[in-house]
């Protein structure tokens, strides 16, 4: 019989309590997995980790537990990308952009709702060196949750927290066999050790925690948790959903301008033309102040011609917020028949 390669792992920690705030969570974890060694990568379920860390909301009898989660999210929100429903796509204060800001009502009793950690790093790190301290190892810690991806059915894990481990390997600068420079590629190897401990932890199995055993790299203290993981800003080329892009419909109140203004509304409308069908529009920028385009119609103000400047300027203001640019749209009264529909103001908030 040929001997099996070496390779990587991944085991079930059994046996596991149901937790509740305040619980030893690594004491259980140490107490159900003595066999724990050096280089071994714990891998937790943030429910669990919040259940210890009294991240919950309780519902109180009486009250619809959709309103009150509804409520969570709302809580939990600093800026909501894209709505359907009642189905809110939102980013949180921890930087992730999650559906239901990662609220879970499943596994728990009825009159509770759960939160993603408040610091999942903080918690993998103390999950770290608690087991040092019970099993004398060392271990890397990953804190896990399960999200959906952008155009992919499907659930999977990744990582809202880790300690021990770099959340990314940065392979830009290296040559492959074909002696192609890489530019782009960071493997996300938290996210990938999350995928691979669910495989043994399950949904419906009540298994929270798995070890991946085998991995070729060291822990180390010298990590900055998932930080890492997070592209948001100039890094972030889907900063709006789809269907209600609801930022971009929020104007600007006190702007202040900023150079590139009069190319950046031309190429707006250029892009936002290009989707739509042909309607001519004038645009004029500039007069008395900087940062503000006049917008006139050639044909006379109809139904259809407003409904078409709408779908225009809508679309331009959309690539405008996507672009960096805070605007504000004035319609404006002109007896007379002036062709002058609206000034759109563009720059950067003042606050």
């Amino acid at each position: 019989m040929s001997e099996v390669p070496p390779g990587i792992s991944v085991h079930p920690v059994s046996g596991l309590p149901e937790f509740s705030p305040g619980d030893d969570l690594a004491a259980a974890i140490a107490g159900a997995a003595p066999w724990l060694a050096d280089g071994d990568v714990v891998v937790v379920t943030s429910k669990v980790v919040s259940k210890v860390e009294g991240r919950l909301v309780r519902v109180p009898p009486g009250t619809d537990r959709e309103a009150a989660r509804q409520q969570a999210i709302d809580d939990e929100t600093v800026r909501v990308v894209a709505r359907r429903g009642p189905l809110k796509i939102v980013e949180t204060r921890q930087g992730w952009v999650v559906a239901a800001a990662g609220i879970d009502a499943s596994n728990v009793p009825g009159d509770s709702l759960v939160l993603l950690p408040e610091d999942a790093d903080a918690s993998a790190r103390g999950l770290r060196s608690r087991l040092r301290e019970l099993l004398g190892v060392e271990v890397a810690v990953v804190v896990s949750d399960t999200f959906g991806r952008t155009w992919r059915e499907g659930l999977t894990d990744v990582a809202v927290g880790s300690a021990g481990i770099p959340a990314l390997i940065d392979h830009r600068g290296d040559v492959d066999p074909h002696g192609n420079r890489l530019e782009t590629t960071q493997v996300a190897l938290v996210d990938e050790l999350a995928s691979a401990a669910d495989l043994v932890k399950g949904k419906l199995a009540g298994v929270p925690v798995a070890v991946v055993r085998g991995l070729t790299l060291r822990t180390t203290d010298d990590d900055e948790g998932t930080r890492p993981l997070v592209r948001l800003g100039a890094g972030d080329l889907f900063p709006y959903g789809v269907r209600d892009l609801l930022p971009a419909r929020e104007p600007g109140e006190d702007l202040v301008p900023r150079a590139g203004e009069l190319a950046a509304v031309a190429e707006a409308f250029r892009i936002a033309s290009t989707a739509l069908p042909e309607f001519p529009v004038v645009l004029r920028y500039g007069g008395e102040e900087t940062g503000v385009v006049d917008v006139h119609l050639v044909d006379a103000v109809t139904t259809t011609t407003a409904v078409n400047l709408g779908a225009l300027l809508g679309a331009a203001i959309v690539q405008l917020h996507a672009d960096g640019w805070v605007t504000r749209w004035e319609p404006v009264a002109t007896p007379g028949g002036s062709s002058l529909v609206g000034r759109l103001w563009i720059g950067t908030s003042a606050a």
